[in-house]
């Protein structure tokens, strides 16, 4: 059983290791105060001199004594309470082996905290409710075997939560080792500085891979080149000379995984990190010299070509050489000609998302600018600022602007939740997270309008879900949630087209059954992204 050590318990070893030392001392300014009490004279003495005043100053000096000798005794009391406390807590610490026994026990590493069940906002909708009874638990059931897969690809020893000992003489890299797969490399900063002994033995130990030092005289070394390395010296420094040595090469080919280190001496254990990843090419883009060599203007269209030449004329009023790239599904596709426009015929009626990812799979430029076919330019629809502010804040991917003086901006809360039941999200419309650093006016958001700006390479890694066919927007915000950092501003402005309908067959399809729409994506919502509620504006 581990001792309490309580208040109770530390005053009375405080009062035990202070009664002699106390009590002496208390003896010594007993002794000084009565002296020096005596030497400042009597009442008698005062009134044969029959001096009122000098009484009067002999008195107030007698308190004064009186007062700083009790102050004296407080202080050395204070001061024996301090030595007594440092000298019990050093005793005791070492007296009670159950201390060390069950603090040696416990690991340098927690499991990963798992969420609780998460709580949907008032409003939101139940999704497990939108299934029939005789479907829901097939659903389910799959839904259970995907999300597993999902968190073996995506989970990893870096999860753990590791814990830092107290007091440790260890030294270790707490993070930025990285590894190439099946390469070698040194493991920086491991050392011993402990109290002087006349010997020292540490190990290294790892899971995915071996671990490998340079031998010296005056240390012993085993377990070279294998998982579990021991080194062993009556020198400090020599030992320290080997660990400077310690190298670590990863035995399985991950493109991105992690293994943990374990780095003991004695009954002190430390767990740290090594990333073991591929490095990557850089994709880069040569940004040339104008605005046609840094941006693509991309467009959708389904039977509203009026509006479509619209757009494209009010585009080349102000960029007259800048590309732009055309999805068209429409039911009789009608020829588009024009320096610098690519049209792209698609099968009929294959959907809003599909159209948006052959738009941008034929963008070459850094970034594309997307647009409704039935947007327009005007004089203050202006892509250099919206290229210099994403020059700007380079960690950006995507920058909405506003349509008709309207950003739509709007911000994702999702609470991952158990795994069984799924997270809870909710959309909140015109909200903003915080100011874009450097622009104030600008807001770091979760999702824009449909107007914006992306880079390339991170809008294709997201991908817009072809499932999705008629209304879809924030379903790219959503699946680009925690990948995506995305802001919005106000002064990056397009028009709107009137809303003039053109052909009659447009409504048909944009609009074929609202009810039977969105119980496809409370669906699609329940299984693709595990969530058991979603709220939205």
């Amino acid at each position: 059983m581990v001792k309490k050590f309580s208040v109770q318990t530390a005053m009375e070893l405080i009062l035990e290791e202070t009664k002699g030392f106390a009590g002496a001392a208390e003896e010594d300014v007993t002794e000084n105060e009565e002296q020096i009490c005596e030497n400042s004279g009597s009442e008698s003495e005062f009134e044969e001199e029959g001096d009122r005043r000098v009484k009067i100053s002999q008195q107030k000096q007698l308190k004064l004594c009186q007062m700083n000798t009790s102050s004296l005794k407080i202080l050395v009391l204070l001061t024996g309470f301090c030595l007594a406390l440092v000298f019990s807590y050093r005793s005791w610490i070492p007296a009670n082996p159950d201390i060390r026994e069950a603090g040696s026990s416990l690991k340098p590493w927690l499991a990963p905290v798992a969420p609780g069940p998460c709580q949907c906002p008032a409003g939101s909708v139940q999704l497990k409710e939108k299934f029939p009874k005789d479907q829901l638990d097939q659903v389910f059931e799959r839904r259970k075997q995907e999300y597993e897969k999902h968190k073996n690809r995506s989970s990893s020893a870096m999860s753990r939560v590791l814990l830092a000992r107290p007091n440790s003489p260890l030294q270790y890299p707490i993070q930025g080792v990285s590894v190439p797969p099946l390469k070698r490399r040194t493991i920086p900063g491991l050392a011993l500085y402990a109290g002087e002994q006349s010997y020292y033995k540490v190990t290294v130990s790892v899971s995915r891979g071996i671990i490998s030092v340079t031998d010296i005289p005056e240390v012993t070394v085993s377990g070279n080149g294998t998982a579990n390395l021991t080194v062993e010296s009556s020198s400090m420094l020599a030992l320290n000379t080997v660990l400077a040595t310690v190298s670590y090469q990863s035995t399985v080919y991950h493109v991105h995984t992690a293994d943990l280190a374990s780095f003991s001496f004695e009954n002190h254990e430390a767990m740290f990190p090594i990333v073991i990843r591929q490095p990557q090419l850089p994709v880069l883009f040569d940004m040339g010299t104008d605005i046609s060599s840094q941006v693509t203007i991309t467009v959708k269209t389904f039977l509203r070509y009026n509006k479509l030449k619209v757009l494209l004329s009010s585009i080349r009023s102000f960029y007259p050489t800048v590309t732009v790239v055309i999805a068209d599904d429409s039911l009789e596709p009608e020829k588009i000609t024009g320096d610098n426009i690519q049209q792209y015929i698609m099968p009929p009626a294959q959907g809003w998302f599909a159209g948006r990812n052959l738009a941008i799979s034929q963008v070459t430029t850094k970034y594309f600018l997307w647009v409704d076919d039935d947007f327009v330019f005007s004089s203050e629809t202006k892509i250099e600022k919206m290229v210099e502010i994403m020059e700007a804040v380079p960690q950006l991917d995507v920058l909405g602007g506003s349509v008709d003086g309207n950003r739509f901006p709007f911000v994702l809360d999702y609470e991952e939740g158990d795994e069984m039941e799924g997270g809870c999200l909710s959309a909140r419309l015109n909200k903003v997270l915080q100011p874009l650093p450097g622009y104030p006016q600008c807001s770091l958001v979760s999702g824009v309008v449909n107007f914006f700006l992306a880079r390339t390479d991170s809008a294709q890694k997201v991908r817009f879900d072809p499932v999705l066919k008629r209304v879809a927007h924030p379903e790219f915000f959503m699946d680009g949630l925690g990948s995506l950092m995305v802001a919005s501003c106000p002064g990056l402005k397009i028009k709107h087209q009137s809303r003039s309908q053109t052909d009659p067959n447009y409504g048909k399809y944009r609009h074929p059954n609202r009810d039977g729409d969105m119980l496809f994506k409370y669906h699609l919502y329940y299984f693709k992204h595990n969530l058991k509620c979603i709220m939205r504006w």
